[in-house]
């Protein structure tokens, strides 16, 4: 169960981190690191747990947080340029 859950919150993020970057706000960027650090949390969980079945996809879930972060720091960025108008 905890395995589709931190599927569920990490495609999520990353549908949601992208639309943070078309249009970023300080409330939709909160959200978006919120839901990075839910997958954190539950990948982390998930490796406590099962350490054997999921180093391959810990790997990836590394590149993931990467990609992701990314692309809020960029919103992040993008906001703070536009107020900076």
């Amino acid at each position: 169960m905890i395995i589709l859950l931190h599927i569920i919150i990490a495609f999520s993020s990353i549908i949601y981190s992208g639309y943070v970057m078309l249009s970023p706000s300080k409330k939709k960027i909160n959200i978006s690191f919120a839901l990075i650090a839910a997958t954190f949390i539950t990948g982390t969980y998930l490796i406590v747990t099962m350490p054997a079945h999921l180093i391959q996809a810990c790997i990836e879930g590394l590149a993931y947080l990467g990609v992701v972060t990314i692309l809020t720091v960029v919103a992040h960025k993008k906001l703070a340029a536009q107020r900076a108008e």
